[in-house]
């Protein structure tokens, strides 16, 4: 399955989001491209150097940022700077610019971590490199700030299919899951499980992290009204409002908290539920009443 859009435009422009798409294709044509496998060797962040087990070409402080911005491949590039352009600029658009900035560096300390923690002292050796680990963690922030978005979706060959956000994303969860796991069992099966771990550590460390900016309401999003049934259209497109994002975060972020904090309460998922299951004239009566208190 590969994303191509989720429907949700940006309140305003995602310049961190932006600027982190230009410095890693940058990264990739301009240092990389010329000498591959020199810079991988160079730039790249070997997780044993952390605890002094070994030397790596760069102190680990400086690597850990540089590897952040290597990739192995164009597919690798491409694939992540897709998930990056489409599920980043929506986080950002929740987390403000720079709790964004600050949460992309931070998610990728859980890679590092899940590398020490689930591999092997020779694992711990092979140079770390790519981004994926803070893609992960923004997938992650995304799944509980805009679980009811429609990513639209092509499966290869030749289907294109809208899915609910929680569906997809909860489904490239499973599957690093699975992976990692494997992984566990055998150091043969695709690296050891050591990379997907990442990948699992990331997205557990957005999804807490979104919860908790949410219980602290620095989450503020629009895309969260998708669960109560309002989808990925914002219910406040049709006034004027909709071309005065200014006005509009002060008027909704009340509300907004209050539908991400009784979703990640106990029953939330329950709600999210029966309001999707409710008749869209009913849902659409529902907002109406919400934002009429």
């Amino acid at each position: 399955m590969l994303p191509l859009s989720d429907g949700i435009p940006a309140r305003r422009l995602p310049i961190v989001n932006v600027l982190l798409i230009v410095a890693n294709f940058a990264v990739w044509i301009f240092y990389e491209l010329p000498q591959l496998n020199t810079a991988v060797y160079h730039a790249s962040f070997y997780p044993c150097t952390v605890d002094n087990a070994c030397h790596g070409p760069e102190p680990w402080g400086l690597s850990w940022i540089t590897a952040m911005f290597l990739h192995g491949g164009w597919d690798h590039i491409l694939g992540n700077m897709l998930f990056l352009a489409i599920f980043g600029k929506n986080v950002e658009d929740a987390f403000g610019s720079l709790l964004y900035l600050v949460f992309y560096f931070a998610a990728m300390m859980t890679q590092t971590a899940m590398t020490l923690l689930f591999g092997t002292a020779a694992e711990a050796r092979v140079p770390e490199l790519g981004a994926s680990g803070a893609i992960a963690a923004v997938l992650g922030a995304y799944f509980v700030l805009y679980p009811g978005s429609r990513i639209r979706t092509w499966i290869f060959p030749i289907f294109l299919v809208r899915i609910p956000a929680w569906i997809f994303l909860g489904l490239w969860f499973l599957y690093q899951l699975i992976e990692a796991s494997f992984g566990l069992f055998s150091a043969s099966v695709n690296g050891g499980g050591v990379a997907f771990f990442a990948h699992v550590g990331g997205f557990i460390f957005g999804l807490l992290a979104a919860q908790l900016l949410a219980r602290a309401g620095q989450g503020s999003t629009r895309g969260a009204m998708a669960l109560h049934g309002v989808g990925p259209r914002d219910p406040l497109a049709a006034t004027g409002e909709a071309r005065r994002p200014w006005r509009r975060c002060a008027s909704a972020s009340d509300q907004v908290q209050s539908i991400l904090l009784q979703f990640i309460s106990s029953d939330g998922w329950f709600t999210k539920l029966d309001a999707e299951q409710r008749p869209a004239g009913a849902r659409g009566r529902a907002m109406t009443s919400q934002r009429g208190r």
